[in-house]
């Protein structure tokens, strides 16, 4: 038989890279990452560029032969990190500012290098022992039942989606896992919750098959708070219309203002009907850590189930949310569902954490909080927290002081309402009409609009909006692991001169012929 020529059969090489050249590769991207958080004050937080440009920019053809990861690099730094919005930069403050510190970036890269899947014990042993114990720490941080179920997730939403699964499916006579919701009759199903809720209550409604019009928003009070009276008043008003009440959701650091539901009062309603409470703790309650804000905290142990979120307040990158319940074997009951090829011997104090949600690939999670927490400790991460607060409260404090500006909301934790109210309108405002009132209201939401759009086109912060009883506000979330007092500072010296420039460029309406 004759041997087969080399040139018959060329070598081509079907692996990846060799460890040598990912080390290689690896100090060099670190090294950027490096020059990045160097010189990230020099960065604009977003960017202006169209949608066309963008697109024009990136969109290429597949590459059918292999490029040089220099050149991919290369790439990345100027054709994708100058038009992102930088989450992670000490002068983004929108939404609810998250950051991700380096141990948790570090443990990223590490949890991507192995790869596991913590769904059965079997699969990953100790990604799911670590899962268990930082289930504990977290607990113990926020002052919840250390001994109930509990699972790491990737949102808050998804958390209370699954949450609510729970109470429903405790209406044990329903029997919604084995014979749906359609085709028979079941009472109609509701769910309580604030006017100032996340919109994932609705989302989860969705889903559920209950329907966003069984989803009763509640009135808040002048603190944007759920009104108690008003909850129980609305389960009475359904069950005397044959509804059923499944659950209630508080929320401890709402949206758009960082409010705090009374969690005792609607927890002892809950009680005297039977019904299921969640609280969505997603922003507030890690900032139980805090000893200031801690003292007046909402006890969180009064939910069945709760939410709190580890990527929004603990410098941890995303995603990794963590969902506590109270009654063990209650989130099994609705998603255990285990096929042949993942049975496995079960062991003492094993753990299949694929029965606590629908997600079966899940990520090596606890690994960062793991890092993150070791390297900060409790101690840590409660002074960091608390530096937000007084930044935070250092800003309200300006704006309050300011004769164009108010606070338009307060919260314990470390978010700001500003609005954009000069002085000359304050001056007048009890003299006018409500016909001219309104006018001028109108007037302040679009100077607060064009302010904010101006913030952020600067380049030198990002902040977000809400709408609240005042009108349109700019919301500062302050979060990032790196922002100073001097990040703050020139926030606030911004603000005040785009408000000038704002002010001019955009007249007060004349109320004369009103």
């Amino acid at each position: 038989m004759t041997k087969p020529s080399s040139s018959t059969h060329p070598v081509i090489n079907l692996g990846d890279w060799d460890p040598s050249q990912f080390e290689k590769h690896g100090q060099k991207l670190l090294q950027l990452i490096r020059e990045h958080f160097e010189t990230i004050h020099e960065l604009p937080v977003t960017t202006n560029i169209s949608p066309k440009e963008l697109f024009d920019l990136l969109d290429s053809p597949i590459p059918e032969k292999p490029r040089s990861f220099e050149s991919t690099l290369d790439e990345t730094w100027e054709k994708i990190i100058p038009h992102l919005t930088h989450w992670n930069h000490p002068s983004f403050h929108a939404y609810f500012s998250i950051s991700a510190s380096f141990p948790g970036i570090l443990a990223d890269l590490l949890i991507s290098s192995l790869n596991v899947n913590a769904m059965v014990w079997k699969a990953a042993p100790a990604a799911s022992a670590l899962e268990s114990v930082i289930l504990r720490w977290l607990a113990e941080m926020v002052g919840y039942d250390p001994f109930g179920d509990g699972v790491l997730l990737n949102g808050a939403s998804l958390a209370t989606f699954y949450a609510l699964a729970a109470a429903r499916d405790q209406q044990s006579d329903l029997n919604v896992r084995t014979q749906g919701l359609t085709g028979r009759y079941i009472p109609r199903l509701r769910i309580y919750t604030s006017d100032q809720a996340h919109s994932s209550i609705e989302k989860a409604a969705i889903a559920l098959g209950v329907g966003t019009e069984n989803v009763v928003k509640i009135s808040s009070d002048e603190q944007y708070r759920l009104i108690p009276d008003k909850l129980e008043e609305a389960i009475q008003l359904d069950l005397d219309l044959g509804f059923r009440p499944m659950a209630v959701v508080a929320t401890v650091g709402t949206t758009a203002t960082g409010s705090t539901d009374p969690v005792s009062s609607i927890s002892e309603i809950c009680k005297r009907y039977d019904t299921w409470l969640h609280i969505d703790a997603a922003y507030g309650g890690f900032w139980n850590l805090v000893p200031e804000i801690r003292t007046d905290a909402e006890d969180l142990q009064k939910g069945d189930s709760v939410v709190v979120n580890p990527h929004k307040c603990l410098y941890t990158p995303l995603e990794v949310t963590a969902l506590f319940c109270h009654h063990r074997g209650a989130l099994a009951n609705s998603f255990r569902l285990v096929p042949e090829y993942l049975r496995t011997v079960k062991e003492d104090g094993s753990v299949d954490f694929m029965d606590f949600s629908l997600q079966l690939g899940r990520s090596f999670r606890a690994l960062k909080l793991w890092w993150v927490i070791r390297s900060f400790g409790r101690e840590g991460l409660a002074k960091r927290l608390g530096e937000s607060v007084r930044l935070a409260r250092w800003l309200a404090a300006q704006a309050t002081s300011h004769p164009d500006f108010a606070c338009s909301a307060t919260s314990p934790f470390a978010l700001v309402c500003l609005r954009y109210v000069p002085y000359s309108i304050q001056t007048v405002w009890e003299r006018v009409t409500l016909e001219q009132r309104a006018v001028l209201r109108d007037y302040l939401d679009r100077l607060n609009a064009e302010l904010l759009a101006r913030l952020n086109q600067s380049g030198t912060a990002f902040a977000s909006h809400a709408v609240i009883r005042d009108g349109y506000v700019i919301r500062i979330s302050i979060g990032n692991i790196h922002t100073t007092e001097d990040d703050i500072k020139q926030l606030w010296d911004t603000l005040q001169k785009l408000a000038l420039e704002v002010s001019k460029d955009i007249p007060i309406p004349s109320l004369d012929n009103l």
